[in-house]
């Protein structure tokens, strides 16, 4: 008999084989309805060389329809962006068309900071 709270090495049913694991099936792996996600938008200078940008945080979808909503929100804005790290950077202070163009696509989004 072991201790409780005591080592041991090779037991019977001990309890990181008894572990159920997430085959994916679960609420964390389904994306939010965008209605309920909290998108925020920002003007930001940090980390960019002095540039100003607006970084578009919170939006919880695969890759493919962050580059997707990127194309439309470009276009709306009429300037150049990208995606990193899950975060959609447009290239100047573009925060009204971009929260335009999010409401369009049907998400409820608002503005950060000042």
């Amino acid at each position: 008999m072991t201790r409780k709270g005591g080592w041991q090495e090779f037991g019977s049913n001990s309890s990181s084989m008894a572990r159920p694991t997430n085959s994916g099936s679960g609420p964390a792996d389904a994306p939010n309805p965008k209605a309920q996600q909290q998108v925020r938008v920002q003007r930001t200078k940090a980390g960019k060389g002095g540039k100003l940008v607006t970084a578009i945080t919170g939006l919880k979808a695969p890759e493919a329809e962050l580059k997707m909503l990127l194309k439309q929100l470009k276009a709306a804005a009429g300037t150049g962006g990208t995606v990193k790290d899950g975060v959609i950077e447009l290239q100047g202070d573009q925060v009204a068309p971009a929260l335009a163009a999010l409401e369009q696509a049907g998400y409820r989004a608002k503005q950060a900071g000042g």
